[in-house]
């Protein structure tokens, strides 16, 4: 059973929206740092965004700053990723991930998330065009 499975992708235009959806099954109803990443062809993994779903404490990208919005509903069992004014740059495929965590740690190892141990969900496409 894959315990994180993400939905939402597609394609759109430059300036637009998209809201991609992460279904953890039981993990909203405990403590784990939980991100968005992505990646696009030829380049490094990114951190996107980062929640503690313990207390909702939230890191972005400077790159997503201001435009991407990550949220969880936990009567849902799913983490959200609001994405608006799309660009080409924003174009990756884009996974959740998911680590059990304290507050403490989820603030402070930020950075290596992506590299930490834990449970990754299989991905979901982003395309935008210009």
């Amino acid at each position: 059973q894959v315990p994180l499975v993400e939905s939402g992708g597609g394609s759109v235009q430059a300036g637009g929206s998209l809201r991609l959806s992460c279904v953890a099954s039981g993990y909203l109803h405990s403590s784990y740092c939980m991100g968005w990443f992505r990646q696009a062809p030829g380049k490094e993994r990114e951190g996107v965004a980062v929640i503690y779903t313990g207390g909702g404490t939230t890191y972005y990208a400077d790159s997503v700053k201001g435009r991407f919005t990550i949220s969880q509903d936990v009567a849902k069992n799913t983490l959200y990723l609001q994405m608006n004014s799309l660009t080409p740059d924003d174009t990756a495929m884009y996974y959740c991930k998911a680590v059990p965590s304290t507050r403490t740690w989820c603030e402070t190892n930020i950075q290596v998330l992506g590299a930490t141990p834990g449970y990754w969900g299989q991905g979901t496409q982003v395309t935008v065009s210009s």
